[in-house]
């Protein structure tokens, strides 16, 4: 059976965001060591989630990356265009965007049906309102949760939709070089 991981930025008290989406406080200077990290993750899916409000950015800035060889992320847009994404969504009835797919059933069943199948792991990316579903349906198996050094004062947590306490077990906590950090959680189950 596949993994559904959650791969997100976050604020040292908790945020995803800001109040308006603001992601001034995340830590762009990742060094190799991070690099890496992110690399073995993301060869280990075969398969992306998205909210539709992070896929209306996140698809097409990939899709811009992968379009120039001269774009110093140009092999991560490569992975990130041609990777089969699965969007949630409640107001679009079919894909925009290139080798993506609209979900249209219920999410739970559909999460369900996709750890069946063969493949990989999956992994979704967000946004908050989405991945708070997920949590709440209790769907995530892996969090990497990446720690930036900074705090703000209010904004966007993926943990809100919660109406009950949840135990995690720390798998890992590695430091990297660029100052964040990456907290690797299991839900206790």
């Amino acid at each position: 059976m596949r993994k559904l991981v959650l791969q997100t930025q976050c604020t040292i008290n908790g945020f995803i965001g800001g109040v308006n989406g603001e992601m001034d406080w995340v830590t762009f200077a990742w060094t190799p060591d991070i690099i890496a990290y992110v690399t073995e993750l993301t060869n280990s899916m075969d398969t992306i989630l998205l909210g539709r409000k992070l896929a209306e950015g996140f698809i097409p800035h990939w899709a811009s990356v992968a379009a120039d060889p001269n774009n110093p992320e140009y092999e991560a847009g490569k992975i990130f265009t041609e990777t089969p994404k699965i969007v949630f969504s409640r107001t679009l009835t079919e894909s925009p965007w290139d080798n993506t797919t609209i979900a249209k059933a219920d999410l739970v069943q559909e999460v369900n049906e996709l750890k069946q199948q063969d493949g990989k792991n999956i992994i979704a990316y967000g946004g908050a309102g989405f991945v708070s579903s997920l949590i709440a349906h209790d769907l995530i198996d892996e969090y990497h949760l990446f720690i930036n050094p900074a705090a703000i004062s209010s904004g966007l947590s993926i943990f809100g939709a919660l109406n009950a306490l949840k135990h995690f077990q720390l798998a890992d906590a590695i430091k990297f070089e660029c100052g964040i950090a990456v907290l690797k959680y299991q839900p206790s189950r």
